[in-house]
């Protein structure tokens, strides 16, 4: 198994794993566990030392974990949004894989859209009080 797949496969399990309320709760004991010993040990500097070096340890891994996490579950979703836009009739197939476009090529085709919104929204908005007067004055068509 190749080191890429036996990484996502190993990431894919873990974040399984940890995002189960079993692994918060055995969380939560360790911590607890910690807590009561630390008269035990007289709250000492290496007492301290090994809740801060183990929680350490464990935020470090699971930023990649996320990070996997995250990034897999983005590009699936990019994925299937594509799909979306292919097969939707009239969709602007320049938004395929729009997430890979640079900055500048981004902000206009958001600067596009904003005012294809706001034009929407023009196109949509109630009449102002005035219209509304003028309107109500008019006589009917006979």
């Amino acid at each position: 198994m190749p080191l890429q797949a036996a990484y996502s496969s190993f990431s894919r399990a873990a974040s399984r794993l940890c995002g189960r309320p079993a692994a918060f709760v055995l969380a939560c004991g360790v911590v607890v566990a910690w807590a009561l010993t630390g008269p035990l040990f007289g709250f000492s500097d290496t007492w301290q030392l090994v809740i801060n070096t183990g929680t350490t340890i464990v935020t470090f891994l699971m930023v990649f974990l996320i990070q996997n996490a995250q990034s897999r579950d983005t590009e699936a979703i990019q994925v299937k949004l594509d799909e979306l836009i292919r097969a939707t009739q009239g969709a602007h197939n320049v938004l395929l894989d729009v997430e890979d476009l640079g900055e500048e090529a981004l902000d206009k085709l958001r600067t596009q859209y904003v005012n294809l919104a706001q034009s929407a929204r023009d196109d949509a908005a109630p009449a102002t009080d005035d219209e509304r007067d003028a309107a109500s004055t008019r006589q009917p068509a006979s």
